[in-house]
């Protein structure tokens, strides 16, 4: 009789990821994956989770197996996240702009992803699972043609998918969204960091909890990935006054918020805006917490217009 594995707690329901990782099934659809298989030592086939090439191949894998993303790669050094969390996102997203759908999430959305780094997992998975369309914006140059190169490298993608370049250092919205465009919803994964140095500590401190004692083992991330003045407080506090500019083009404003202690000055900054609803929505993946602040300048009425107009399937 075939164990059924246990469902990882905290993700999201429909997430895809809440069973231990099938690396059968995976090193089928990426046999790249095959060279870092190890065992564990309860007997499972694992991989070495302290390295970041074997990670960066699992992320390729989980990919290509469960949205069809059969070509993707990214550069030395930046930054790799983990798709499940990725994820997560994705599907509470998708909740809110369910309201006043009955629950249902639209199979029509146009999203925009702030900062959506060499990577490109959020719109990867988002037009997988949802059919959604995305515009994804960069500041840094290498990132955006490594972006590029996954959209021309898997068929369909460049249909529903588009890139826009940030010229502005200190602009969210500013030169990405122009003035006849609505967006349903954007998203964004903040620079946690405030400097250089408090990255470095963490990335030290998760070194130290992976058991690695070699300080040239390089996480990745990109300074603007990682770090900025005032970390994601000041990150977000600039998105917030920022999307004043734009509350008529969009319906929902998310982001991350990676501490929830820096959730009371965000809710002093929305206010002090004047937005008209503010959610929290909570995230786990296994003991790590994280939530998506998520703010609307519309009221129940507009949003309710709004959805009606836009949204189908």
């Amino acid at each position: 009789m075939k164990t059924v594995s246990p469902r990882k707690p905290g993700l999201h329901p429909r997430n895809r990821h809440h069973q231990r990782y099938d690396f059968t099934a995976l090193c089928q659809d990426c046999p790249a994956l095959v060279p870092f298989l190890r065992t564990a030592p309860g007997g499972d086939k694992t991989i070495d989770f302290a390295d970041p090439e074997a990670v960066k191949c699992l992320n390729q894998a989980l990919l290509a197996h469960f949205y069809q993303v059969r070509e993707w790669a990214i550069p030395d050094g930046f930054l790799c996240p983990p798709v499940p969390g990725r994820a997560d996102y994705i599907h509470h997203l998708a909740d809110l702009l369910a309201e006043h759908r009955n629950g249902v999430p639209p199979r029509q959305a146009s999203v925009l992803d702030i900062g959506t780094g060499a990577n490109l997992i959020y719109p990867l998975v988002g037009n997988c699972e949802y059919g959604w369309r995305f515009t994804g914006s960069e500041i840094n140059e290498a990132a955006l043609k490594n972006a590029s190169r996954i959209i021309s490298a898997n068929p369909g993608l460049s249909k529903h998918i588009r890139l826009r370049r940030q010229k502005d250092s200190s602009a969210f919205f500013k030169g990405i969204i122009h003035s006849a465009e609505c967006y349903d919803a954007t998203l964004c994964n903040p620079p946690f960091h405030d400097s250089a140095d408090t990255a470095r500590a963490g990335s030290e401190r998760k070194r130290r909890n992976l058991g690695v004692k070699s300080e040239s083992l390089n996480f990745g991330g990109q300074q603007q990935e990682l770090w900025c003045p005032g970390g994601e407080v000041a990150f977000i506090k600039g998105m917030i006054a920022e999307s004043v500019a734009f509350r008529r083009q969009v319906l929902w404003f998310t982001t991350l918020v990676s501490r929830g202690d820096n959730l009371p000055v965000l809710y002093r900054a929305l206010q002090e805006a004047g937005v008209e609803k503010v959610v929290k929505l909570e995230m786990a993946q296994g003991q790590k917490q994280s939530r998506i602040l998520a703010w609307s300048f519309m009221n129940d009425e507009q949003r309710q217009r709004w959805a009606a107009s836009r949204f189908t399937g």
